[in-house]
């Protein structure tokens, strides 16, 4: 038998997380594990971000659904915990805002009817953290999305798959990584 072994969580920001619409899955089994390829090659079936949740909202009809904005310095992530996340969506209902969090979860997409996909995250987790903790996430994320930007030129699957996908512009990144890095030094100031 096989072992079990929990995908890596991946560090992306939100403006790629957003830029991000190709789903697939390696293998044709039901239960194969469902990736989202980010335009510089992440391969991303978990995820984790640390931001300010800006706002939270009960969006559920005939139960508790909510909603909640996590803004980093390139934008913000959608995240939704309902009765199948239970320790998430309480952290939601119960957290007062804005505040520094974490969140571990999986990418979710759904396309509209105008065909345009939306991205999303479904919390595993969500816990409380300071500032420092956030700062080392942005440099952490910067890190990483540097590694991707400097392995385009590569010739792995997912790297090529991404490319052609996305015709990703590895200035673009660059400059959003920049950005990233700026509004550390901003709020120190």
């Amino acid at each position: 038998m096989k072992g079990y072994v929990r995908e890596v969580a991946q560090r992306v920001f939100a403006q790629e997380f957003r830029d991000s619409n190709l789903s697939f899955k390696d293998e044709n089994d039901l239960y194969a594990p469902q990736y989202l390829l980010t335009p510089t090659g992440a391969k991303v079936n978990r995820l984790f971000i640390i931001g300010t949740l800006t706002e939270t909202e009960d969006i559920g009809t005939d139960s508790e659904y909510w909603r909640g904005r996590v803004s980093d310095p390139t934008g913000s992530f959608l995240v939704y915990a309902g009765q199948y996340q239970p320790e998430a969506a309480q952290m939601l209902s119960e957290c007062e805002t804005p505040a520094f969090v974490a969140v571990v979860g999986k990418p979710s997409t759904f396309t509209t009817a105008e065909g345009d996909i939306l991205t999303s995250v479904r919390p595993e987790s969500i816990n409380v953290v300071d500032a420092d903790t956030r700062d080392m996430w942005v440099l952490d994320a910067a890190r990483n999305t540097l590694d991707r930007i400097d392995a385009l030129d590569g010739s792995q699957n997912n790297i090529i798959k991404a490319i052609e996908h996305y015709n990703t512009s590895k200035t673009h990144y660059a400059e959003m990584v920049l950005k990233a890095l700026r509004s550390l030094k901003e709020d120190s100031l």
